[in-house]
């Protein structure tokens, strides 16, 4: 055993539910003076477990919990947070807010949002799967994932290891509109790196399997099995030459190019007027056949939520209809500053689909023909204000619809505005661990700088 980390398990002292220390809180805040208040409270607990060349490395618990307070006094604001929630954290936290708000300037567009916006119910998504696995069998399995990676090929020479991890929580938030609601959830993980190695040279890579149910995760074997493949795959990676060619994201990289959307399109980048999709609202941004929504409300997947940060109902949306932009991302806060209504998307986006085409990935290399398949980037080289684009990546060089060899040390250059324009076409190989659902993108060209 080379390391062996573990975290206090003892039963923590009983408290009150969620719901009623809500309560407490926002009564405490009226009691000094807010006009107006929110709270949320989150609290879980988790396990996590990896295993490196066959021996446990770490068996981590995790037991968290945390209460944010917001006051409004008048149109001034203040927030702080805890992880106290006995009464006199509660007291405290709630102490501290205010005496932060009657220290801040007036912000007219600060509050609450209004209460008709607010969630009039919250329906079971389907969230909450706890997974009862012991740190035995925890360690059972990390080991098994390994053991089938490093199994695979004598060139695969080394290890990152195999992880197992699982995690409950609940979320609860109310305010002082007489909101107070949440919901539990939980997350499960496979998680596989491996290293291999040849002529001297190594080259790393991995593969995982998330999702709410333990019983929807990849098979561990599946796991380990594409780590090592994935690994072996980029042994031999030469650079590339400087040149601009057709460009794919892999599935598990395309989602980044719609992240990079909506942080554009989100309240606080436009009225900063710090985006390069300002006044875009209504115009072509992409080509027709592309389609965004969103789906919040998908049962079990990664990123529903019955409502946004504000206690707002989420709802489906278009973002994009026929390649034109539907809808900005806005908060209450953000809605108020831009003059609109808000959106459900105080937090983010949730679940967020990419339309997709009937091909699959070797379909999509064969309409490229000639060009850069990328399954990694690196780095966050994207100018939110200019759209300006420029990230490390490493991948495949394609000719005739067909994988030459792999590729490293590269850059890929461009503008999100004509990269958007550019998308040719959407694999249907949507990977599903994420809350962007996108497949394998198809751009038409981009800059490779490389040696």
């Amino acid at each position: 055993m080379d390391a062996l980390q573990t975290t206090d398990d003892a039963a923590p002292t009983r408290e009150p539910p969620a719901a009623d220390l809500i309560e407490q809180t926002l009564d405490l805040c009226r009691r000094q003076g807010a006009d107006a208040a929110e709270a949320d409270i989150d609290h879980g607990h988790g396990l996590a477990v990896t295993a490196r060349m066959g021996q446990v490395e770490t068996i981590e618990r995790q037991r968290d919990k945390g209460l944010g307070v917001t006051v409004y006094l008048g149109r001034r604001k203040g927030s702080a947070s805890s992880s106290d929630l006995s009464p006199r954290g509660l007291r405290d936290t709630v102490a501290a807010a205010c005496a932060i708000a009657r220290e801040a300037g007036e912000d007219d567009c600060a509050g609450l949002i209004d209460a008709a916006y607010l969630a009039a119910d919250c329906p079971d998504l389907d969230l909450h799967h706890p997974w009862a696995l012991t740190p035995e069998a925890a360690i059972d399995m990390a080991v098994e994932c390994e053991t089938v990676a490093r199994e695979q090929d004598r060139r695969i020479r080394n290890s990152e290891g195999a992880s197992i991890s699982t995690y409950s929580g609940s979320r609860r938030y109310g305010n002082s509109h007489g909101f107070n609601g949440g919901w539990d959830w939980s997350s499960h993980t496979i998680d596989c790196t491996m290293i291999a190695e040849q002529d001297g040279l190594m080259q790393r890579d991995g593969w995982y399997t998330k999702a709410r149910d333990h019983r929807d995760l990849q098979d561990l074997h599946a796991v380990g099995k594409e780590a090592a493949e994935r690994a072996l795959a980029r042994l031999g990676a030469r650079k590339l030459g400087t040149r601009r060619a057709p460009v794919i994201f892999a599935a598990p990289v395309a989602g980044s190019l719609f992240a990079a959307l909506i942080t554009a399109i989100s309240g606080g980048a436009l009225y900063r007027k710090a985006t390069f999709m300002l006044d875009k609202l209504g115009q072509r941004i992409f080509p027709e056949h592309i389609q965004i929504h969103e789906r919040p409300r998908l049962k079990k997947a990664l990123g529903s939520a019955p409502f946004d940060d504000d206690g707002m109902a989420t709802a489906d949306k278009q973002f994009v209809r026929d390649g034109v932009l539907q809808s900005y991302a806005l908060s209450a806060y953000s809605a108020r500053k831009l003059g609109l209504p808000p959106t459900g998307n105080a937090g983010g986006a949730r679940n967020l689909i990419v339309a997709t085409g009937d091909g699959d990935l070797p379909d999509l290399l064969g309409r490229m023909h000639t060009g850069l398949l990328i399954t990694d980037l690196i780095g966050f080289g994207v100018n939110q204000v200019t759209g300006d684009y420029s990230r490390g990546a490493s991948g495949f060089w394609v000719e005739g619809g067909e994988i030459q060899y792999p590729v490293e040390e590269i850059t890929v250059a461009g503008n999100l505005s004509e990269m958007f324009r550019q998308i040719i076409a959407i694999a249907a190989d949507v990977d599903p661990r994420r809350n962007i659902r996108a497949g394998s993108a198809l751009v038409e060209s981009m800059t490779i700088a490389g040696a």
